[in-house]
């Protein structure tokens, strides 16, 4: 017996659901702003 189109379209939703949370996540990981060691420097000395 096999899973069917029952079986195709739960994994269907799970991969569609998949690309967009990561598509979503890479939109929230370009937004975060990653302090660089100089930058540290350049405030210490002000």
């Amino acid at each position: 017996m096999s899973p069917g189109l029952l079986g195709f379209v739960v994994v269907a939703l799970i991969g569609f659901a998949l690309y967009f949370l990561i598509k979503s996540m890479n939109k929230q990981m370009a937004k975060i702003q990653v302090p660089r060691e100089g930058d540290a420097d350049d405030r210490k000395a002000e």
